[in-house]
Parts: C-alpha cells; sequence; structure tokens
C-alpha cells in the first residue's frame, strides 16, 4: 500500500508539472537542492519552497540532521502537518475562510474546519516553485525560487509574483528571505516558513528540555479555534506564556490547553518587541543536550510558537516516528487573521506594492 502511494504520488506530481504545457513543464519539474558551506548543509526542494534538512555539528563535532521531515519528494505531496514549506498566500488561519476587501466579499477554500488555515488545499506549500537562481557551494551558497500566484487562486484576488531566497550568509547562518509583488489588484500578503526543529536530532526524542528566550512580551489572544477573535492583545507576564527569561520549553506546557481543550501544548501567537519592519531578535533556544543552539531574527511583528500538538506516531524520516513535541516551530509573519480585524496592522497590498519578510538563523555549539 505504501509503494502505491507514493507511485501515485509521483503521478500526481508530473500531472501538476506538466498542468500548463510542455514547455512550461520542463521548467517547472520538481527538484532537490543542496546549499553547502563545510560541515553545514541545507536540503531543499521547490516543491513548496521547502527546507528538507538542516545539517550542523554538536558541541563534539558530531553531525545531525535538526528538522523534522520526510525522506523523498513523493512523501511530501500528501503531507499535512506542513514539515518544512513557505506558507501562502495568506499564511496561518483566516476564520470562516472569508474576508472583505475594499467592500466585496472573498471566500476561500476551507481547510481547516470552518476555516482556512495555510492559504488554503493547495496554497504555497503544495505548488511547484521555479528556481530561478541556485549556487550550490562558494562563499554564499544560494537558491531563489519564484511562483506565480494567479488571480482566483484559493479564492484570492489578483496576480502576485512571490519569491523566497535561501542563503547562508556566513558561518553557520541561514537566511531566508521572501518578497511578492501585487500585479493588478489589491490583495493580502502573508508568508511564513514553517519547519519543525529539535536541535538534538529530528527523531530523537522530544523538544521539552530545550531552553528558549524570546522577545516578546504580549500575546495575541486566541479562541478555540486559534483565531484572535476578540482581537485582544495580552502581557505574558504571570503566565505559562512566558519566555522572557530562557525557560525549559516543557516547564510549564501542561498548563496550556487549546484548541477546545483537544490539545496541551504551545500554539501562541507572539507579538514580538521592537520596531515593526526592523531586523530584531525574536528567539534564542538551546538544547543542553547536545549544545545547538538556534538563534532567530526576523522583521515580522508576530511570531507562532507551535510544539507539534498533533503529531502522533507521524511518519518521518529513515524509518523515524514523531509523538507531540517532536519539534518546534518559530514562525515569524504578520497578525493572525489581519484581513477580518482592521485594528490590526494590514497586510494587504495595493498593485505594484511589495511585501518584504526576512529571517536569519544563527546556530552554534
Amino acid at each position: 500500500m505504501a509503494r502505491r502511494e507514493l507511485f501515485l504520488a509521483l503521478l500526481w506530481l508530473a500531472a501538476l508539472a506538466l498542468a500548463t504545457g510542455p514547455a512550461d513543464a520542463t521548467r517547472k519539474m520538481v527538484g532537490v537542492y543542496v546549499l553547502r558551506k563545510g560541515d553545514f548543509s541545507v536540503r531543499l526542494t521547490n516543491w513548496g519552497a521547502r527546507v528538507m534538512s538542516v545539517v550542523l555539528p554538536d558541541c563534539k563535532g558530531n553531525l545531525a540532521d535538526v528538522v523534522l521531515g520526510r525522506d523523498t519528494i513523493a512523501e511530501y505531496v500528501n503531507d499535512d502537518v506542513y514539515f518544512g514549506p513557505i506558507t501562502g498566500r495568506i499564511a496561518q488561519r483566516v476564520a470562516r475562510g472569508r474576508f472583505v476587501l475594499d467592500g466585496k466579499v472573498y471566500h476561500m477554500h476551507r481547510n481547516d474546519g470552518r476555516n482556512t488555515i495555510h492559504g488554503g488545499d493547495r496554497g504555497f506549500s503544495r505548488s511547484i516553485w521555479t528556481v530561478k537562481e541556485y549556487v550550490a557551494g562558494g562563499e554564499s551558497p544560494y537558491i531563489t525560487f519564484y511562483y506565480r500566484s494567479f488571480d482566483g487562486e484559493q479564492g484570492l484576488p489578483g496576480n502576485v509574483d512571490a519569491y523566497v531566497t535561501y542563503r547562508m550568509s556566513g558561518p553557520y547562518t541561514l537566511g531566508v528571505h521572501m518578497n511578492a509583488t501585487a500585479l493588478d489588484k489589491a490583495t493580502p500578503v502573508n508568508f511564513l516558513l514553517h519547519v519543525y526543529w529539535n536541535l538534538r536530532g529530528e527523531g530523537n526524542g522530544d523538544v521539552l528540555g530545550h531552553t528558549l528566550r524570546l522577545h516578546a512580551s504580549r500575546y495575541a489572544v486566541l479562541d478555540d479555534e486559534l483565531l484572535p477573535s476578540s482581537g485582544r492583545i495580552e502581557p505574558v507576564a504571570g503566565t505559562p506564556l512566558d519566555f522572557r527569561t530562557p525557560t525549559p520549553i516543557g516547564s510549564r506546557i501542561r498548563q496550556v490547553v487549546v484548541m477546545g481543550g483537544r490539545a496541551v501544548g504551545y500554539d501562541t501567537n507572539y507579538i514580538v518587541d521592537g520596531g515593526e519592519g526592523m531586523m530584531r531578535p525574536v528567539a534564542q533556544v538551546r538544547d543542553p543536550a547536545s549544545g545547538r543552539a538556534l538563534e532567530l531574527w526576523a522583521n515580522q511583528p508576530t511570531m507562532q510558537l507551535y510544539t507539534g500538538n498533533f503529531l502522533n506516531h507521524t511518519k518521518g524520516k529513515r524509518g523515524k516516528v514523531y509523538d507531540r513535541y517532536a519539534g518546534f516551530c518559530l514562525e515569524t509573519m504578520g497578525y493572525v487573521d489581519a484581513v477580518n480585524h482592521p485594528e490590526f496592522p494590514s497586510q494587504t497590498l495595493r498593485p505594484g506594492q511589495v511585501y518584504k519578510h526576512d529571517m536569519v538563523y544563527k546556530f552554534s555549539f
């Protein structure tokens, strides 16, 4: 059965690549690309502009892949936990899959109960991106992916040119640079990168012992559907959400219940301290066992902390399985459901306007 499913997934990828004609299919075949700088390597695919692996040493020089995921591209086709892709055109949730823009009501595909999540059933994460530039090695290895999001895609208005560049900008440093241009109509734009990290190495237990510091003194109050229905922003002080000083992820996790009591763990939207639009520190995470640490900088106003609450014997790499808390996500982005909350900073691009979302991961050991 597993082989049959993989075969069908490969056929589906081939059909998708051919959908716009033979010339375009040649340009949009799905592949795997590696950036390498010494013993630091990043494996990516243009299926969803996705991070497949990040390999780096620990404090004893032992190499490990610190990103959860699958073994093959075909296994990502029906991936419903979002292992490593860029999501959009509107990341995170949109209440009831609808919004009003310039007096017109737009309806998106609802793929999360009554709501839309991560762009709909075929958002950016389930699309073939074009490789525009690729330099595998040298002083600054990088790859740039491009995707034309068409007018009406998943119910959204206007054509949008989207780019993401992954670049090794220094020793054990990975930059992620997303930008998009609205070509002909006003449209909401909000991307995020949905990587699950485990600094001990993927498949090597949970991340509850990782220490986490967040540069966030406030959070958006989310309801039972993980939507900011009240529009309230509250301080983290005195709550289990407070990571302003380094704290083990698991120290208070049992006190955090989400999705109407269906899950225990963090799925929390933090408001990042500092000036919006400026590159500033967002988070530091360290695994005491391996000595590996991750420092994240970004220019977006919010960050969603997710602790893999719904991983449940999920198939991973090399026969490993991932259970709850096997990884954590640090998803920088605009405000959740801003299209339905005029009190939040707007995520609407007018024709000719450019969206810019920059992230930098600095690893150490």
